[in-house]
């Protein structure tokens, strides 16, 4: 065999174990928070569950190991990576600048079109949030979050804002998961999309800014919360 056709022969045995589906659930699972932080991730397993090849399941893992959803350890497979709260807060420190440019640069060009979906969209989400439904919610809390960064054209800050949400969205999904939170976050996001749509850039980027601060302030508050009373000095 040529050499030539052996390196195609390998790009398409590579490509033959992509599949962005499988991806997508284990990321999924993972934000939701099915798989606990430090939970061990079995190929054999999770190749059963997902009906995909091992070699299908080693490769999502590989990618997710790239975003800093999962950890590869040597020799023992792979776990759920642990992200504490301390670190959440600085990803969410960096991605106010980021998520505050996407938002901007949205809002400099959006088109009457994606204008009306985003009005939608925010209908939606306050409907959600009024009956309850706090899963549906989280989801459209997503969707908005990828389609300010589509919209805003800039490729190299949404490729940074991909990696850095999915590490600290496991946190915010468990936030708006509680109802006096969404009630508060609904309004956030709707003033995000109310300053797009009125295609105001430094109102988006302020919007994006004073919500991102807000999740920090909440996360500090459930962290306190959690570890107990405070010693007093």
């Amino acid at each position: 065999m040529s050499s030539a056709s052996g390196g195609q022969s390998l790009a398409a045995e590579a490509a033959a174990t992509v599949d962005p589906r499988v991806t997508d659930i284990i990321r999924d699972a993972i934000i939701r928070g099915e798989y606990a932080p430090n939970q061990r991730l079995v190929e054999a397993d999770l190749s059963a569950a997902f009906s995909a090849s091992r070699a299908t399941v080693r490769t999502a893992l590989l990618e997710l190991a790239g975003e800093g959803l999962v950890e590869r350890l040597p020799n023992r497979g792979s776990r759920v990576r642990a992200i504490s709260v301390d670190e959440a807060i600085e990803i969410l420190e960096v991605r106010i600048g980021v998520e505050g440019l996407c938002a901007a640069k949205t809002a400099a060009s959006l088109s009457d079109e994606d204008a009306a979906a985003f009005l939608r969209l925010r209908a939606r989400m306050i409907e959600s949030v009024s009956e309850g439904d706090l899963v549906e919610y989280s989801r459209l809390n997503l969707y908005l979050d990828v389609r300010i960064r589509e919209l805003s054209h800039h490729a190299t800050a949404s490729d940074v804002l991909a990696r850095l949400h999915a590490q600290s969205v496991r946190h915010q999904f468990k936030l708006s998961s509680r109802p006096k939170r969404a009630k508060v976050s609904v309004l956030e996001h709707a003033a995000i999309i109310d300053a797009v749509v009125a295609r105001d850039p430094d109102a988006a980027e302020r919007a994006v800014r004073n919500h991102l601060l807000s999740v920090i302030d909440a996360l500090r508050e459930v962290s306190s919360a959690d570890s107990g009373p405070a010693h007093a000095s």
